[in-house]
């Protein structure tokens, strides 16, 4: 699989994103979309609360999370 990573601006923050040319579509990641969505200090708190309520609800949403290996803004995967 042949992947492209950028970053994305939005209203000065940078949102990580890979670009999958085989499936030609665009990944991105959704800690830097709730930060910016929700203005929190701790978007992977709230991520993974989130990720709990969905998952003792029952949405089907939750299965369909894909987690891909992204360069945190630490240089860090």
């Amino acid at each position: 699989m042949k992947n492209k990573t950028s970053l994305a601006i939005f209203e000065n923050f940078k949102v990580r994103r890979i670009y999958d040319e085989k499936k030609e579509i665009w990944y991105f990641s959704i800690i830097d979309v709730i930060e910016i969505l929700t203005d929190t200090s701790i978007p992977r708190r709230y991520w993974s609360d989130l990720k709990s309520k969905l998952k003792k609800e029952g949405s089907e949403v939750y299965e369909k999370i894909v987690q891909l290996k992204m360069t945190a803004p630490d240089g860090k995967q």
